[in-house]
């Protein structure tokens, strides 16, 4: 029985993730009726921070800021409204097998030249090249990508110009760096490393980004991209610095949540939407869980853009060929995500006792070679019986979050089957793998299973139920090279429009991806804007 809702609304947000308030508050600062609709009890979509275990708050399944846009943060002039970043004091401790690897502000090369003077050398150049790439991917990033599709020469002009801007950027490159950057689109993390490095821990530091979130080898095609997409961040200025928010990630999307509401957009949670209301093939309002009908002028998504064509619309109201390209959207991640409560700091048998090493991103892959065969297992197990980890402890630079002298640790872990071969359930494997991971950590942190006081554990399949992440894809779709820029969801749908007039894109399945970026939310509030 659904119960009616008099007026229209200029915006209908479905999803309060981040990139939905960002785009909240664009559009009220513009002075537009907006209600943002989330299923939850909190906003913040995967950037939450919760009470996990008495005592204990971590941030739940986003842990670390990089991506977000300096643009996104002074618009919404979120430290005003409590944003305040602190930076890692280092960047990644790589534990080896007798040896580590530091790396941060003016110490990598030196720590890079303990295992090659060769790799220590060549290492200013490599990252002054994916910096000059990175400049290009935060350029378009604040942009809608060329929208190649249907219609007439006029109706492409938009297209084509954007197009036109983003060839004379790319001209401003040298014939040889644009050449680089087309094959970092195309070729695997492994062989563009290989073009520069000889020695196995600065391949491991840099391979791991090309394949963190991503359920692939870093010998697969594309994993070259998606180590530069991690590139292209920055925190409080400083590019390709990583850095943390006091209160953990939820201190984000609370800050852009009081801001959307600052400038007039009401936000609604425990308000789930079960279908996008549409007539005569426009889409003109929501219906929620509770039967609330809620007409607007534009019903914007911030859901995964599978989730928003197969399951809010009725197969007939979407276009065959919007159907054709959800039914082939590849969502994979390989991501298990853990929270631990732990009594005291662990102890890194290559590096014993506290230190900044333990405020870095932990990685617990020593190797290109391991990582291979952390998702030749997964694919072939279900999961890796020796997976990646990443491990940040946070509480070294939040004291909020723990009690004192105690701390919580986030655990980031790869490869794991979105779903698991054989019919079996992640319900039923769940506590086992969380146990992998735990003495994964062991081996190269002994006592750390005993330091463990509590544990959240979130499988692929709770981060789907949970927050909407199909197959437990952190990016609401795979950053291969079929699903970025102008493919981004599909052609003709780049610019943040959906398949029916009325409908609009505003989450991670479209440009630049994901990410806590708000860039999404940025770009399509311009979109309906000039709408």
């Amino acid at each position: 029985m659904s119960k009616a809702t008099s007026g229209v609304w200029d915006a209908v947000i479905i999803g309060g993730g981040h990139n939905g308030l960002v785009c909240a508050a664009y559009l009220a600062q513009a002075g537009k009726q907006v209600r943002v609709l989330e299923r939850r009890g909190v906003v913040g979509g995967a950037a939450v921070t919760e009470e996990f275990h008495p005592g204990f708050r971590n941030s739940v399944a986003s842990y670390t800021v990089s991506l977000l846009q300096p643009k996104v943060i002074a618009d919404l002039d979120l430290a005003a409204h409590g944003l305040r970043v602190v930076p890692r004091r280092i960047n990644n401790f790589l534990p080896l097998e007798n040896d580590y690897l530091l790396a941060g502000p003016g110490r990598t090369r030196a720590e890079v030249a303990r295992f090659s003077a060769h790799d220590a050398e060549q290492l200013p150049l490599f990252e002054q090249r994916l910096e000059a790439f990175a400049d290009v991917l935060r350029d378009t990033a604040l942009q809608a990508p060329p929208n190649v599709g249907e219609g007439g020469w006029l109706r492409q002009l938009p297209a084509l110009w954007r197009a036109g801007q983003l060839g004379r950027r790319l001209h401003g490159l040298e014939p040889a760096l644009r050449q680089e950057l087309l094959d970092l689109f195309t070729i695997s993390a492994s062989e563009y490393l290989d073009r520069w490095f000889e020695s196995e821990p600065i391949k491991a530091l840099f391979g791991f980004d090309g394949i963190v979130g991503n359920y692939a080898s870093p010998h697969a095609p594309g994993t070259a991209y998606v180590l530069l997409h991690h590139a292209f961040g920055e925190s409080n200025g400083v590019k390709g610095a990583w850095g943390h928010a006091i209160g953990g990630m939820g201190a984000i999307t609370q800050a852009m949540a009081r801001a959307a509401q600052a400038a007039g957009a009401q936000i609604q949670t425990n308000a789930g939407v079960q279908r996008v209301l549409v007539e005569q093939g426009r889409a003109v309002g929501v219906e929620t869980t509770d039967g609330e009908i809620i007409r607007a002028r534009a019903v914007v998504a911030n859901v995964n853009p599978k989730l928003l064509y197969e399951r809010l619309l009725s197969p007939e109201e979407v276009p065959a060929a919007t159907r054709e390209r959800m039914a082939n959207w590849r969502c994979a991640s390989g991501t298990f995500r853990m929270n631990v409560a732990l009594s005291a700091l662990p102890d890194f048998t290559v590096l014993p006792g506290a230190g900044d090493h333990l405020t870095a991103g932990i990685i617990i892959a020593p190797t290109l070679a391991y990582m291979d065969r952390a998702y030749s297992d997964a694919r072939a197990h279900g999961w890796s019986r020796q997976p990646i980890v990443e491990m940040l402890i946070p509480s070294t630079l939040d004291d909020s979050l723990a009690p004192s002298g105690q701390h919580v640790a986030s655990l980031f872990c790869q490869h794991v089957a979105p779903v698991l071969p054989g019919g079996r359930s992640w319900d039923d494997h769940r506590e086992e793998v969380a146990d992998l991971m735990i003495a994964t950590v062991e081996q190269h942190a002994p006592g750390f299973s005993q330091l463990v006081l509590g544990r959240q554990v979130l499988s692929p399949l709770d981060l789907e139920r949970t927050f909407g992440l199909i197959g437990g894809d952190i990016f609401h779709g795979a950053l291969s090279l079929n699903q970025l820029f102008s493919a981004r969801p599909m052609l003709g749908q780049a610019d943040y429009r959906g398949a029916l007039p009325g409908l609009y894109l505003c989450g991670s399945g479209t440009h630049p991806g994901g990410g806590v970026t708000g860039a999404p939310g940025h770009n399509a509030a311009q979109a309906i804007l000039a709408d």
